[in-house]
């Protein structure tokens, strides 16, 4: 069964940066998609991005501009760089990764929070 642990959540004031990290384990074969989605208190998870093997990400409108993911094929990592940070940013935020051998599911991590305050 694969692990996903995210690190980095914290508390950040607004206008601030935060960097997210997400490590897989229990791994065979090559991850396909990985990205970052998060759920604020009371609403639905939502995307934030995903990035392709190849290394193409689609964003959120919400981020775009703002947010940057990237990852380590060879590390099994997926990292989340966020910077210009709101107080609606405020959630926790989900690392997620599609694999399988023969067909591709969807896994999760923990989750990690993250809070936009002054």
């Amino acid at each position: 069964q694969v692990q996903l642990v995210e690190s980095g959540g914290d508390l950040v004031q607004p206008g601030g940066s935060l960097r997210l990290s997400c490590a897989a384990s229990r791994i065979t074969f090559s991850i396909a998609a990985m990205g970052w989605y998060r759920q604020a208190p009371g609403k639905q998870r939502e995307l934030v991005g995903t990035i392709t093997r190849g290394g193409m990400a689609n964003y959120a409108d919400s981020v775009k501009g703002r947010f940057t993911i990237s990852r380590d094929n060879a590390k099994n990592t997926v990292q989340l760089q966020m910077n210009s940070l709101k107080p609606e940013d405020t959630a926790v935020y989900y690392c997620y990764a599609q694999y399988g051998q023969f067909q591709l599911r969807d896994y999760w991590g923990q989750g990690t929070q993250v809070t936009v305050s002054s």
